[in-house]
């Protein structure tokens, strides 16, 4: 018998293993239609009167990380590590579930953190030049409230400050690639080799560093970065653990469908040895009862022989 793993590489099982998890990718679709829906949503807007201003003056700024580059860094950058070790390992279903995870991972929170912005509607900290960009404020008699005379799309996405999107998506991805390297790496293997944090802490900065950049750039609140790396966080967690055993397991290096398909491959394969070695028994066991030796045999034929013979004798006799 043979406990040799099977090749399981794309070429091979790559169909198989998209093929058993297409409702997840058409899910994934869903997500993404989802988000897309979200943000043509019209966000609450939030009351804003006169005294809340003094917080809401800080000036207009750019992205420090413009919006096209968080998917890059969130989910291009981890893409490409996932990618050389599978080229490196040839693991299709490390692979496809590292792949699929990510996705997941940035999906769901994206879906989360735009559905909270929608609700909440709070109001960014530049909102007052959003709002009055000639700098000329105007409020209503009654209410104090802000009478905006703003671009209608800059005022809408001055109500989406809660949570911070950057920072979530961030470390949805980045936080996700943390995990994969930290199995990757035995980074909990208890020998205390300190440089692989290092290694697996390096994401993580990453990403609070995109977020350290949204309230310098006074798009956000401190309260909007905080929020969105704890969500994204957590849905990285819950998505990895969903594929992967945690980074302190014996199995952690590969995800849970791998360990489940090479034990089927090496139950069969004993199974398949077990059953030979049965039928090798039987055919045996008939053999040697089906084909007596000769001396056997002779005996027999006496035996058989004996009680004719004295009948013939016994009956020349009575003739005589």
């Amino acid at each position: 018998m043979t406990d040799l793993v099977p090749s399981l590489t794309l070429r091979s099982h790559g169909a198989s293993v998209a093929r058993f998890h297409v409702y997840d990718w058409l899910i994934l679709v869903g997500l993404i239609v989802a988000d897309g829906l979200l943000n043509l949503i019209e966000p609450f807007h939030r009351f804003v009167g006169r005294d809340m201003m003094t917080d809401l003056r800080y000036p207009m700024k750019g992205n420090t990380v413009p919006f096209w580059a968080v998917p890059i860094i969130g989910i291009v950058g981890p893409m490409i590590i996932i990618t050389g070790i599978y080229f490196k390992k040839r693991n299709v279903y490390d692979f496809h579930h590292a792949i699929l995870g990510i996705l997941y991972s940035v999906l769901i929170t994206a879906v989360i953190t735009d559905a909270i912005k929608d609700a909440v509607g709070r109001p960014r900290p530049d909102f007052f030049w959003r709002c009055f960009p000639d700098g000329k404020d105007i409020y209503d008699n009654v209410t104090l409230g802000v009478i905006c005379h703003g671009e209608k799309s800059v005022i809408k996405e001055g109500h989406k400050s809660f949570p911070s999107g950057h920072t979530s998506w961030s470390f949805a991805g980045l936080g996700f690639c943390s995990w994969y390297l930290a199995g990757k790496l035995t980074a909990f293997d208890r020998k205390g080799h300190v440089g692989k944090l290092c290694i697996v802490f390096a994401p993580l900065l990453l990403a609070a560093m995109v977020a350290v950049s949204r309230v310098d750039d006074y798009w956000h609140h401190w309260q909007d970065v905080f929020t969105g790396g704890f969500l994204g966080l957590t849905v990285a967690t819950f998505c990895y653990l969903q594929f992967f055993p945690l980074p302190s397991d014996i199995n952690t290096i590969w995800p849970h469908a791998y360990h489940s398909e090479v034990l089927n491959f090496r139950n069969s394969n004993r199974n398949s040895q077990t059953g030979i070695n049965r039928l090798t028994t039987n055919n045996i066991e008939m053999e040697s009862t089906s084909y007596p030796s000769p001396q056997n045999a002779s005996t027999h034929s006496e035996r058989d022989t004996n009680p004719i013979l004295d009948n013939m004798e016994a009956g020349r006799r009575e003739v005589l």
